[in-house]
């Protein structure tokens, strides 16, 4: 038995050491891009090229913290991503109670249809939301916007809000029910609460999907001053092809902050828990 041990143990220990060196490749190909950031948003001339700054300045970020090039973008982008991120949390918590807890007749098909539409590319549909849009005379609409983003993000919100529903027992609401409470209370008194670190989730993506959405605020707003960060970031490449890298590394910095922020304020919130049984444990 003693070498089947060791044989057991040094098989462990090699997929350990393997799967730890495909984690360190991923991180040191997400840090080289980010470092060469950090350089040239510190650097007067940077360049396409990456090296160490011959002086250190902060002249890039004050070239973009300006009104109009970056805390406009900046503040549409907070109000299509952040209504967007509302809406699809609170619609996609309406929808899956009912999937999660009454016996619907085409309940089966219409998750296999929920599944499908999370893999569809949002841009095999742009054609006819462009018309739509026309039609309606909803361009260049900020809230039309907004209520498009939350609609492509809804299928995900609700495939996962039904999971986590699923884990909240329903003898907690059968007790409530008896003492007089409706449907609706238990769902947001009792429901809610319970899930609300894997909501917070489906928010967090949610917001993330619809911050660094390019093509949809591109294609549906056209007016300057109504882009989001994610479509003003053009400005930095002008006609010609010159570049300005160290404003634009700067831009990409500031452009990274607020879901950075957001992040990290769901996560002090809720205490670093981002799972339903941290949530329901007790």
């Amino acid at each position: 038995m003693a070498p089947v041990a060791v044989t057991s143990t040094a098989r462990r220990r090699t997929g350990a050491a393997a799967a730890y060196s495909v984690l360190g490749l991923v991180a040191v190909l997400f840090a080289l891009p980010f470092g060469w950031l950090v350089l040239a948003a510190l650097d007067g001339e940077a360049s396409l090229s990456a090296g160490l700054p011959d002086r250190l300045t902060l002249d890039n970020f004050s070239a973009v913290l300006t009104f109009d090039i970056s805390l406009r973008p900046i503040l549409n982008g907070l109000v299509l991503a952040g209504g967007s991120a509302l809406i699809t949390i609170v619609a996609g918590t309406l929808c899956a109670y009912p999937l999660s807890r009454f016996q619907l007749r085409f309940k089966r098909p219409f998750l296999y249809t929920v599944l499908f539409a999370t893999g569809l590319p949002v841009t095999a549909v742009m054609v006819p939301v462009y018309g739509l849009f026309v039609r309606l005379d909803a361009l260049d609409s900020t809230f039309a916007t907004t209520l498009f983003l939350a609609a492509t993000s809804l299928p995900y919100a609700i495939w996962l809000m039904k999971g986590f529903i699923d884990g909240v027992p329903v003898e907690l609401e059968e007790a409530a029910w008896v003492d007089g409470a409706s449907r609706m209370t238990t769902l947001w008194r009792m429901v809610v609460p319970l899930v609300l670190p894997g909501a917070s989730v489906v928010t967090l993506f949610t917001f993330m999907l619809a911050w660094g959405n390019f093509f949809v605020p591109f294609v549906l707003i056209q007016s300057p001053e109504k882009l989001p960060a994610a479509v003003a970031i053009h400005q930095f490449f002008s006609q010609f092809g010159a570049v300005a890298y160290g404003q634009l590394a700067a831009y990409s910095l500031i452009y990274s902050a607020p879901v950075v922020l957001v992040y990290l304020v769901i996560s002090k919130v809720l205490g670093g828990a981002f799972t339903l049984s941290g949530a329901t444990k007790g």
